[in-house]
Formats: structure tokens, C-alpha cells, sequence
């Protein structure tokens, strides 16, 4: 599933790089007068590296008319450029494939750098120079390894000190699907990777040609006997701008300070590429440890960052969503319920919906029954209810009924009084409701972030005696949410870096698609705010006239000590129970008294955004 815009570009790549590995593929097998092992050097390299694979190998190595190859490959810069290709189609065989292996098994990034180091040195030693080259080095095997040890020893410390940090930054960036072998992203990064240390490996290897060290691009022709079934001509070019031979002549002018300090510097290289990355990133980590989450930006990562707060802060993923609703769609609705020997059984389903917040805005969320709020609990003081949560989220989970006295094994925190309600698993909260008054529930695992997508209910309980229920001819519960969504994503919201919000929702919408309320002038409005939001304080704030403060926390306030106010500062989980009198007919505003809540995206709408809730009054 393409979930952000690097994917698109990545499929266009990758379209591209198959495209161009499939030209070079059949002209070199149809035109290009190579040896074998050269030609399956282009290949592989255009496959990891694309178009630019494909430039290398018309520029340089693709002949342009029928006999001129040996003229065409003869400048340094070509030779260099063909010796590089097959150190890069050798080395960047056994990384890549260390790569998909580390990360399977679940290796930390600091230990994998390390296995792909002398996966991609070993397979370039011993397969692609010592075993593929053995016709045209000549000598025994082993007499091939010998004398390709030190020139692949420092070409391959110059290309993993090119990929080695590219491979780090980007798999342990923000989007930590490039760690996944199962995702497009990671051959992205292992793409990019190639290409740099093919850049900086490339000068080296140049060098290395000039100097008879190492071979560069061949010529390989049939000989005018080979319809009689005789052998093959082969044809390269000196280091001193004639023939390099292709055999087991080459001899190298290079002296043993000049070999030492270029090794030197190669390890040198090396050591920076693989160590200075730690310095930033936390390189104890795993694919396993991350699971392909992708982070907010402005999140500061370094290198004491914990796997556990990357995917706390990670974004919901779109590929898990089992179901979208529309703008129509309400949370908040009357959850039903059945009867069991007395006992009012509900049932709660969390789950991963797309949730539409404004007709152009939507978030993927975490939700209960496919509501956001979830739907509301409404049952009467003295009744003996029984919640049956079953979790089909991708992680744990649990219920707190936040206020209420109750059972401790039936309160909900994770691990203290009951364990999680893993993936799959179902739990049941059973309890006599004894109080009355308004509260809400919510998860007590991991609520930073669960909580923050969207897990949150109203849990309205109304008092034995009517007599106790502080009347109102209208009656309406706001639930506050705090929402971050940037590029397609849905992130948790938190005060701290890189999770600040930049949408908020009343009751799952917001403005211009929050309710309107409608009333009549002398009429009576209960407005029942709750703090289900995790991260801020909103002033909530009624134009049109003060309200009185009738019930706090869901304890009602005795009638001498009530109190009239115009702003009452609603808190991550509390609850204040107002009453408004409708004075004057007109629109009036119910809003949080910081703009920067009533905006979307930081920009007003209609007159605002965010938390705003017009009253209508006739």
C-alpha cells in the first residue's frame, strides 16, 4: 500500500530501474563485445542503482559502432568506472543480502552494519574476484584470492564508508519502514546506498587501475577460428594508456607507501562511516525493535531514544484500517445493551477506523465501536453492568471507568491491576455503579498514544432519585480531542516535540462540522464538558450570558455553593456540569478561549475551526 508520497516516486524508480536493467541485460548479451563477468556487473549494478546504472554503462561501456569497444573503453575514467562496477556488483550483492538477513532475524542496526560489511567483502573477494575472474587472472584459486585481497580491501572500505551512513540515517529516520525488507522503502535506501558508495569508491578504484592493481573494462571477441569451434580473444588496456591486459601480465607500478596510505585512509573511511552515526542515532535498535513505524516530524531522535517511545509517537497505520466513515457519521451514540440475570451487559470493540473530522480532513484512528467518541455508556445509579471489551487493535489495551469507585481489578491499569488485553483477547469489567454524575472511559495501556487516536467515551450515570439530576430542558456532552495529522498521516498528539496538534475535535468533528444546537430564548442548557483529551487545558468559554457550575468531577455541587462563571478551565479528565439560560435569541458561540484551539490546521473557516459549538437560539 502506497501510504506517502516517496512510495509513488519509489514504484517510478523501481519501474525505471527495471526498465534499464533489462536494456543492459540483453545489450550486452546481444552487442557488447564483454566478458561474462563484466556483463553481469552492469546488470546487477543498473538493478541497484537505475537509470544511472544505465548511464554508466552507455557512456562508458556500451560500444557505439561494431569494433571500436577496445578505443571506446581506453580513457582512465572508463576504466575506472568498469572496475568500480565490479566491485559495487560484488560487494553490494553480499551487503544486500546480509541486509535481508539481519533484518529478518532481528539484529541490531549496529550489528548488522558489521555482518554486511564482511557479508559484501567476502562475497567480492571470493565469488565475484577470485571465483568469476579465475579464466582471465589466471593462477590457482587461492592465488587469486591473494593477490585481489588488498585492492578489493580498500575498494570495499571506501563503498561501505559511502552506504554505511546513508543506510543508518535513512533506516533510522523518521520513516523507520526502510529497516523492512518487506517494505518498497527499504530497497529505496538500499538503492541510494549503492549509489553512494559507488561515488565514493569510485576515485579509489580509479587509482587502483592506473596503478595495475586492479582490472577495468575488457574487450572479449570471438577469434576469426571460432566458427571452426576454437576459442575467444580477449583484449583490455595497459596502465600506461595501452592494452590493459586481462590475463595474469598485469603488473602494478604502485609502491608500498602509496598502497599503505590509501589502505590507511580507506580504513580510515570505514570507521567514520560505520561509528560516526551513532552520535545521532540509537544503532542498538532493531527492525524488529521499531516494526516499521513512522515517526512525526520535528520528533527529536538521538541516540538514548528508546524503541518504545518511537512507536508510542509512531503514526496509526493506514494498512490496518478496518473501516471509513463518513462526515455523517456521529460518535456518542447510545450504546445498547442486553440483560444477563440482572446484569446490563455492553460490549466494546476497539479497533483502527478512518474517521472524517471535516468533509476534506480525515484521521486513522482508534476507535470504539467505529464511533469517535466512542459510544456513550448511559445506565442509572445501582445498576450492575458487565463490559465485555474485545481488543482488535494491533496492540494491548485495557479500560479504565475513570472516577468511579469500584473493584481494583475491574479500575484497568495495565500490569498493576490486570494484564493487557492483548490483540484478539477479550476481557469483561463488571461493577455496581454507585455514584452518579458524568464520566467517561478511556485505556490505561499505553494512553499516550491510544487515548490520542481516539479512545474515549462519555459513561453518563443518572441518579437513583430523579430528584438528585440537576434539571435542563436540553442536555449535551462535549468531548474534547486533540488530533495531529500531517501528510496523510495520524499521529498521536502529545506536548512534546513533534507531537503538538494541529486539529481539534468536539465530539469527533470539527468546526464548521461540529453540531449546532438548536433552543428557544428562555430555555435551559446542560452542557457536560469532558477532559478526554491527553495533552491541554482548554478554557471553555459560553458567549451570551455566565452559566452556573452545577457538578464538578461528577459530584454535584450542593445548590448554596454552585457558582455562575463564563470560562471554566476543562483539564485532561475532568468534568464540569454547567447550566446556561438562552437570554437572547441570536447565534451563540460554546468555544475554548485559546484561538490557536479553535482553528484547523492553524487556519479559521467559516469564522473559526476546531472547538467551537454554535447554540441557535429562536
Amino acid at each position: 500500500m502506497l501510504i506517502q508520497p516517496i512510495d509513488y516516486f519509489l514504484v517510478a524508480w523501481f519501474v525505471l530501474a527495471a526498465a534499464s536493467t533489462l536494456y543492459v541485460g540483453f545489450d550486452q548479451y546481444r552487442n557488447n563485445p564483454e566478458p561474462v563477468v563484466m556483463k553481469w556487473g552492469f546488470i546487477l549494478v543498473t538493478l541497484y542503482m537505475g537509470p544511472l546504472g544505465l548511464l554508466l554503462y552507455v557512456l562508458a561501456d556500451k560500444e557505439p559502432r561494431p569494433g571500436e569497444h577496445e578505443a571506446f573503453t581506453k580513457p582512465l575514467w572508463k576504466q575506472g568506472v568498469g572496475s568500480t562496477i565490479h566491485c559495487v556488483a560484488g560487494d553490494a550483492t553480499g551487503i544486500i543480502l546480509a541486509a535481508v538477513v539481519t533484518a529478518t532475524l532481528g539484529l541490531p542496526m549496529w550489528l548488522d552494519l558489521i555482518v554486511e560489511y564482511l557479508a559484501g567483502f567476502a562475497f567480492g573477494l571470493f565469488i565475484f574476484q577470485s571465483l568469476f575472474m579465475k579464466s582471465m587472472m589466471g593462477g590457482s584459486y587461492w592465488e587469486n584470492v591473494k593477490k585481489s585481497f588488498l585492492p578489493e580491501f580498500i575498494s570495499m572500505n571506501f563503498m561501505m564508508a559511502g552506504m554505511a551512513p546513508v543506510m543508518s540515517f535513512l533506516m533510522m529516520g523518521r520513516d523507520m519502514r526502510a529497516m523492512e525488507p518487506t517494505e518498497l522503502l527499504f530497497w529505496g535506501v538500499m538503492s541510494l546506498g549503492v549509489i553512494a558508495g559507488f561515488t565514493l569508491a569510485y576515485p579509489a578504484n580509479v587509482w587502483l587501475v592506473a596503478r595495475g592493481l586492479k582490472h577495468g573494462l575488457m574487450t572479449e571477441r570471438p577469434q576469426p577460428a571460432e566458427a571452426s569451434g576454437h576459442g575467444h580473444a580477449r583484449q583490455g588496456h595497459e596502465p600506461a594508456g595501452e592494452q590493459r591486459a586481462a590475463g595474469p601480465h598485469m603488473r602494478s607500478d604502485a609502491t608500498t607507501p602509496q598502497i599503505a596510505a590509501l589502505g590507511t585512509v580507506s580504513a580510515l573511511a570505514l570507521a567514520i562511516g560505520m561509528a560516526a552515526p551513532a552520535n545521532w542515532l540509537n544503532l542498538r535498535l532493531s527492525a524488529r525493535d521499531v516494526g516499521g513505524v513512522i515517526m512525526p516530524q520535528g520528533m527529536i531522535m538521538d541516540r538514548d531514544t528508546p524503541a518504545d517511545a518511537m512507536r508510542d509517537m509512531a503514526a496509526a497505520d493506514p494498512r490496518l484500517v478496518s473501516a471509513s466513515y463518513g462526515l455523517a457519521a456521529k460518535g456518542d451514540q447510545d450504546l445498547p445493551f442486553r440483560m444477563e440475570n440482572g446484569v446490563k451487559v455492553f460490549e466494546l470493540r476497539p479497533s483502527v477506523i478512518r474517521w472524517h473530522i471535516l468533509p476534506d480532513v480525515t484521521v486513522d484512528a482508534y476507535a470504539y465501536n467505529g464511533q469517535i467518541p466512542g459510544p456513550r455508556i448511559h445506565i442509572r445509579q445501582g445498576d450492575r453492568v458487565r463490559i465485555n471489551v474485545t481488543n482488535a487493535l494491533p496492540e494491548e489495551t485495557t479500560v479504565h471507568w475513570h472516577g468511579l469507585i469500584l473493584p481494583n481489578q475491574m479500575d484497568g491499569p495495565a500490569e498493576i491491576t490486570q494484564a493487557p488485553i492483548e490483540p484478539g483477547q477479550t476481557y469483561s469489567y463488571e461493577f455496581t455503579a454507585t455514584q452518579h454524575g458524568t464520566y467517561f472511559y478511556h485505556p490505561h495501556a499505553k494512553p499516550d498514544r491510544t487515548q490520542a487516536l481516539g479512545l474515549y467515551g462519555a459513561l453518563i450515570i443518572d441518579p437513583a432519585n430523579p430528584a438528585d439530576e440537576v434539571a435542563a430542558d436540553h442536555d449535551y456532552v462535549i468531548e474534547l480531542q486533540e488530533w495531529l495529522v500531517r501528510e496523510g498521516l495520524t499521529y498521536p498528539s502529545m506536548p512534546m516535540d513533534g507531537g503538538m496538534p494541529n486539529f481539534f475535535t468536539i465530539n469527533g468533528k470539527a468546526y464548521p462540522s461540529t453540531d449546532t444546537i438548536h433552543m428557544k430564548v428562555g430555555e435551559t442548557l446542560k452542557v457536560r464538558f469532558i477532559g478526554t483529551n491527553n495533552g491541554f487545558i482548554h478554557p471553555m468559554h459560553i458567549h451570551g450570558g455566565p452559566f452556573e457550575v452545577v457538578a464538578r468531577d461528577g459530584e454535584t455541587i450542593p445548590a448554596a455553593a454552585r457558582f455562575l462563571a463564563d470560562t471554566v478551565n476543562v483539564g485532561p479528565g475532568q468534568r464540569y456540569d454547567v447550566v446556561w439560560t438562552a437570554r437572547r435569541p441570536g447565534k451563540w458561540l460554546i468555544h475554548c478561549h485559546i484561538p490557536h484551539h479553535t482553528t484547523n490546521n492553524n487556519a479559521e473557516e467559516k469564522g473559526g475551526g476546531g472547538l467551537m459549538v454554535v447554540i441557535d437560539v429562536r
